[in-house]
């Protein structure tokens, strides 16, 4: 079994300092924003600048942990605590949704009108360009390192850009039309949309948890890789892969002559191994030998393995 090391996860807390930052700001934006004007959508929108804030904590935290090396009591690392942070955001999401629902339908039961409407907008403008480019930064940082700690941040993030523009709009269309109820209207759709936002970082991180296997991209490349190592002596099956946060795990059999010695058997899985660590960062692989002429080393597992094309068998081996 080899084991490619992270590179400096640690960096990446940078990244959430960055989003703490403008949450803090963005915070203070928008609660001003929504002081000089009394509306509901742009308190719905302060409202979900404040969870950016817990959920950029939880981020920092949460890759303070995963950077961490394995110990005696974490043998495969601690790579999962980046889902923990994207389930507490998704948590607070759904609190910040319930109070912004909560808080729409009491005006929309009493309508009151919006003050103020363009000092207000060009504050919550002001934040939104903040949101826009923080996002933009821990989206790319997240993808370059992945991280789901930080792509799960910067996708909050956009999605509080389009919230805010949702905001913007709501209070122009009550200042053109007149209509006070426009307002809160928006905030329920605002609400909404956290709530869904909220479900899909929930379950993502619930996928997270419970071992999915990598992307079929990446399960793909993976299988091309093992077939260029089979030979006519050689052959490879049982492929199974999971994710863990930033980290990647593969196993596999590999199956060779029974006359074969024990070295010569190791030296082909340590090489198959190796060209694997060279192509995939942070992958962990473990394999397995099996004789080739042993019926048992073809009833694995079923139809859950990722497919390598098989060469045909000699005849008088198991099929």
């Amino acid at each position: 079994m080899t084991t490619r090391a992270s590179s400096s996860r640690s960096s990446l807390e940078r990244f959430a300092w960055l989003s703490i930052a403008a949450a803090l700001a963005t915070i203070a934006l928008k609660t001003g924003a929504w002081w000089v004007t009394d509306s509901v959508g742009l308190l719905a929108d302060a409202a979900e600048s404040i969870v950016n804030l817990v959920a950029a904590v939880a981020a920092l935290v949460a890759l303070r942990v995963a950077a961490r090396s394995a110990d005696d009591n974490h043998h495969f690392g601690h790579s999962k605590a980046e889902y923990f942070s994207a389930a507490i955001e998704g948590g607070m999401i759904f609190v910040a949704a319930s109070f912004i629902i909560w808080q729409s339908i009491g005006r929309l039961l009493d309508p009151q009108p919006v003050e103020q409407a363009g000092v207000g907008l060009a504050i919550s403008v002001v934040a939104s360009v903040i949101n826009g480019a923080v996002a933009w930064v821990l989206l790319r940082a997240g993808r370059r390192h992945r991280s789901i700690t930080l792509r799960a941040d910067g996708q909050h993030l956009l999605t509080d850009v389009w919230t805010s523009v949702g905001v913007v709009v709501g209070v122009l269309l009550v200042v053109i039309t007149g209509i006070d109820r426009l307002d809160p209207v928006v905030a329920l759709l605002v609400g909404a949309n956290i709530i869904w936002t909220g479900w899909k970082l929930v379950s993502e991180s619930g996928r997270g948890l419970m071992d999915e296997a990598l992307d079929r991209e990446t399960n793909a490349r993976i299988a091309d890789a093992l077939s260029r190592h089979r030979t006519d002596e050689v052959d490879i099956h049982g492929l199974r892969t999971r994710g863990a946060g930033h980290l990647s795990f593969a196993e596999m059999h590999v199956l060779v002559p029974g006359a074969w010695s024990v070295r010569r058997a190791h030296d082909i899985v340590e090489e198959i191994e190796r060209a694997l660590e060279d192509e995939f960062d942070d992958l962990t692989v473990t394999t397995h030998i099996e004789p080739r002429e042993d019926p048992r080393a073809y009833d694995d597992f079923g139809d859950y393995e990722v497919p390598i094309q098989t060469l045909p068998h000699d005849p008088e081996e198991p099929a």
